[in-house]
């Protein structure tokens, strides 16, 4: 969504770079920074302290807010300062307790016998110096808390030295709120050990990330905004949220899909009362002059927006979480679009049946270290997506736990999954009909995670289009129904998943209140179906195959309503009904009946039908148009 004028100067910009000086940093000129910033430190406070601790030997201990940079900070630091080590890096929240140390039997290379060993994870063995960043240790169990200490007081893991082993520093990373951390840190003899440091957003480098990340931006707009916004309202909007708002700017999407959704619920970036009560909602603000400082729209929906989302997915690798009712079709829609564009299938899981095992197990190998055997489906060189169903209801907390790697890290047990695109999770709302769902509740943190978060609503997915392929006329009577003869909350009860078992039980004879949701003791969903009753039994009934099979009669009705008055009547209403409501194969098979009465309609409701309407049906409607008498 970039100007040429701005894309040809960010194309400038990329040719140059300031001059390096002796222990600098060489700087690549972006749109918001083209030359480096007037007294900008040498390195951040955060990379500063993490020089210190190598240097000294000591372990350190890092805590700040969630999504402030610590982890990316760490990443990029120690490649580019210390190029001959590596960063082994361990996601505390995700181990389970044999993931770094277990006791398995090996062959004695010299008796060939059997013998107990305790096997390190092959991750603290890479072969080469290395830095260990223990990330959010306070989420992790008991069991794996005191492995963790015993390496961040010692240095060491079992009968291992870690020191012998190649590791030249050792780091502890967390955030510091109950709401997101198991435990606090308070043993005066392991609090000791270490060395502390608590950093905000201004002691990483956060800034010059996004400056790189979207070079022919101009960002200096956006950080002056954030920087103006209020403590709190800082902290919600963190800057990998701020990210994910960029990111989602950069499709042409609406900015809010950046926000994450906690336990079900859109973010609010609200500030607090003095009484500790959110304050008024400022999300719509913010984000209007974060688009306007970027010269993008933020507009309200896109056209077709979970296929538009997941394709974006794998152009960009995107973690996506897409929420909605059950039996919309959100799943299948997901898994055929990507079908589509990765040419085979998904990596398809359901949580609620997906074990550890079913993901990755710990094996010894020869060398005497703990390494891990992936599921078949993650190895190979080929193009992957993964759609996580039923995200919110995982089996258990060890199996969630690995997923946590997955879709937070892209990888499993410290391995990178090879050629991922892109990962999507699917899942219900926690209420949903004023009833609770059994599904499970996350933080900020791990929501935080998701480039893009959905709310899907049942008219977001083109399910109508496969009943209609798969079940011909008789699902369009169905659908008829259910689009002009109940009301909104019928239609939220009588899901596209509902609407298949209807025709299907019709097909055989049986009754239909069978297919609607059983409630118990007697009582089924509250949705009359007389009406159904009467358009499966060919009762009098208006839809657009009886418009069009009776074509003359209704244009000579709309010609009536034109001489009566530009505004049209309720004969000029039931057609417009009709047509905003069939869908495109519908419209396409009725072409020449809907170009002639569309023609007769009030000018007001023809342009109806291109707001929010996919691309291929505004193709039509405009095609349409064109053919219209002048």
């Amino acid at each position: 969504m970039t100007t040429t004028a701005t894309t040809t100067a960010a194309t400038t910009l990329a040719t140059t770079a300031a001059p390096a000086t002796a222990g600098s940093r060489p700087w690549r000129a972006n749109a918001t920074y083209p030359r480096p910033p007037e007294g900008r430190p040498e390195a951040s406070r955060l990379e500063t302290f993490i020089d210190a601790m190598i240097d000294m030997g000591q372990t350190g201990q890092v805590f700040g807010e969630h999504g402030i940079g610590k982890t990316s900070t760490f990443f990029s630091h120690v490649a580019e300062a210390h190029p001959h080590a590596e960063l082994v890096y361990v996601p505390a929240a995700n181990l389970t307790p044999d993931d770094l140390l277990m006791n398995a039997p090996v062959r004695d290379p010299h008796t060939d016998e059997l013998v107990l060993r305790q096997l390190v994870m092959s991750g603290l063995r890479p072969g080469r110096p290395f830095v260990l960043l223990i990330d959010d240790s306070l989420q992790a169990g008991e069991t794996i808390q005191s492995q963790l200490m015993q390496v961040a007081c010692n240095w060491t893991l079992g009968e291992y030295d870690l020191r012998e082993l190649g590791c030249i520093g050792v780091f502890l990373s967390d955030n510091e709120s109950l709401s997101e951390t198991a435990a606090r840190r308070g043993d005066l003899a392991v609090l000791d050990r270490m060395v502390t440091v608590r950093v905000t957003a201004n002691d990483t480098a956060w800034r010059r990330k996004l400056a790189e990340k979207y070079r022919d931006w101009d960002l200096n707009g956006v950080f002056a905004l954030w920087a103006s916004l209020g403590p709190a309202v800082r902290e919600l909007l963190s800057p990998r949220t701020l990210d994910h708002v960029l990111a989602n700017a950069r499709e042409g999407f609406p900015l809010r899909w950046g926000l994450p959704l906690v336990n079900g619920e859109r973010l609010r970036l609200a500030e607090p009362r003095p009484d500790g009560g959110p304050g008024q909602d400022r999300t719509p603000e913010i984000l209007d002059r974060i688009a306007a400082e970027l010269g993008v729209p933020n507009p309200a929906t896109v056209p077709d927006p979970v296929r538009s989302v997941v394709r974006a997915a794998l152009r960009n690798r995107w973690t996506v979480l897409l929420q909605g009712p059950p039996g919309c079709g959100k799943t299948e829609v997901v898994r055929e679009t990507l079908r589509e564009d990765l040419g085979r299938d998904p990596l398809y899981f359901s949580l609620p049946v997906t074990n550890v095992e079913d993901l990755c197990a710990p094996v010894p190998d020869r060398d005497g270290s703990l390494d891990t055997l992936l599921a078949q489906k993650f190895t190979g060189s080929e193009p992957k997506a993964i759609v996580w169903d039923e995200y919110n209801r995982p089996k258990d907390k060890a199996a969630f736990a690995k997923l946590m790697e997955i879709t937070q890290e892209w990888s499993l047990a410290g391995r990178r999954i090879e050629n991922l695109r892109a990962q999507i999770a699917v899942q219900n709302p926690p209420y949903h009909l004023g009833r609770r769902l059994m599904v499970s509740r996350n933080n900020i943190a791990q929501a935080t995670r998701f480039t893009a978060s959905l709310t899907v609503e049942p008219g977001d997915i083109p399910a109508n289009e496969w009943l209609i392929a798969r079940y011909g006329a008789l699902a369009e009577t169905v659908l008829e129904w259910w689009k002009h003869d109940i009301d909104e909350d019928g239609r939220a009860w009588i899901t596209k998943r509902t609407i298949e078992r209807l025709i299907k039980l019709h097909q055989r004879g049986l009754p239909l209140q069978m297919a609607t949701v059983y409630l118990g003791d007697g009582e089924y969903a509250p949705v009359p179906l007389t009406a159904l009753v009467d358009r499966l039994a060919n009762r009098s009934v208006t839809g657009l195959r009886e418009l069009a099979r009776d074509v003359d009669a209704w244009e000579a009705r709309l010609r009536r309503a034109q001489e009566e008055s530009g505004e049209g009547n309720d004969e000029s209403d039931v057609v417009h009904q009709v047509l905003a409501n069939a869908e495109l194969s519908q419209l396409k098979r009725h072409r020449k009946a809907v170009a002639r009465l569309v023609a007769l309609l009030p000018p007001k409701l023809r342009s109806t039908y291109l707001v929010g309407a996919s691309e291929q049906a505004q193709r039509f409607w405009i095609e349409t148009f064109a053919r219209m008498p002048r």
